[in-house]
């Protein structure tokens, strides 16, 4: 029977859960060195923005296939990464729940917590083997969330999802940088990333279904403050982002100058706003115009150098699932 407990690792929920998360394991771990926002910038998650038609809150994590997502933020910082997850009905679920089990300890035993999904996403950061049980930050409470290990991804969502974080390598910084914006740019142009469901839409299309949804009266308002929330609050980040590398090229600094007129929009925008749903609907019809230009920015900056993780035909000539 052994146990560990990482009580230097504290979660603290103020960007995406899956930032947020990332961020508490890699600076526990002294894997990552710099604020949250630039964390979030240099993984492009700052930059995902999806609504659901009638704002659910489930929109702010409904940002596209996990495993695709996540798996590319972590790969632009240079880190290892596994991760597993699924439908929690499938057959083959409990056999890859216990190996979860086996290697969420190890990474544990090593002094590295791990991202799960609660929902939304939180930290695990101890485990104890007398108990069966694992200790899970969520990063709104101080207290800990007790999951058996025989309840290991079990939660009122039909999902499922663990991911380890291992070691880095070097990444240019540049390099890391120019990802981060191509993701930019590729959030915004793609409208529907869950497909074939057409409720959530992404980048562009998501600012077009919130103003829909505000004009129609139909619409969940819990859902739309806290998409508003967590919107406003990415947008903040990628403006922090921009202002510590702007330097790198003239593209940067013209978009940065985008986000800060964008963030002037947005500051106060609220249900609250005295202005009502006329108001927040010019605010968004702004924000949504200043932000296409920011990607205008990217996308000329992209076009200027080579791209050969895009432009590399596969070795076997298509990119579907085989």
């Amino acid at each position: 029977m052994s146990s560990v407990y990482l009580d230097n690792i504290r979660m603290k929920r103020e960007s995406q859960s899956f930032t947020d998360s990332l961020y508490a394991i890699l600076t526990a771990a002294d894997l990552f060195e710099g604020p949250k926002y630039r964390l979030s910038g240099l993984s492009g998650m700052a930059f995902k923005f999806a609504v659901h038609e009638r704002l659910l809150p489930l929109s702010v994590t409904a940002y596209g296939q996990w495993g695709l997502e996540h798996a590319a933020a972590i790969d632009n910082l240079g880190y290892l990464s596994i991760s597993d997850g699924g439908r929690t009905r499938h057959l083959t679920f409990r056999r890859y729940q216990q190996e979860a089990i086996r290697w969420i300890k190890q990474s544990l035993d090593r002094g590295v917590g791990l991202i799960y999904w609660i929902p939304e996403f939180g930290v695990i950061h101890g485990y104890d083997d007398e108990d069966g049980v694992f200790f899970i930050q969520d990063g709104w409470s101080r207290e800990d969330h007790i999951v058996l290990y025989d309840n290991l991804g079990l939660n009122f969502t039909p999902f499922w999802n663990v991911q380890m974080i291992g070691q880095k390598v070097d990444v240019p910084l540049e390099e890391q940088v120019l990802e981060s914006v191509r993701s930019a740019v590729h959030d915004w142009q793609t409208p529907f990333k869950l497909l074939p469901d057409k409720e959530i839409a992404s980048g562009k299309l998501a600012y077009d279904f919130f103003i829909q949804a505000l004009r129609s009266g139909i619409y969940d308002e819990n859902g739309g403050r806290y998409i508003l929330d967590s919107y406003r609050y990415a947008r903040h980040e990628i403006r922090d982002y921009l202002s510590d590398v702007k330097g790198l090229w003239p593209e940067l600094a013209e978009a940065h100058l985008y986000y800060e007129e964008l963030g002037h929009h947005i500051a106060e925008l609220s249900f609250d706003y005295s202005g009502g749903i006329p108001e927040m609907i010019d605010k968004l019809t702004a924000a949504a115009q200043l932000e296409d230009q920011a990607i205008q920015q990217f996308n000329k900056l992209s076009a200027r150098y080579a791209d050969p993780s895009r432009t590399t035909v596969t070795r076997w000539i298509t990119h579907s699932a085989r």
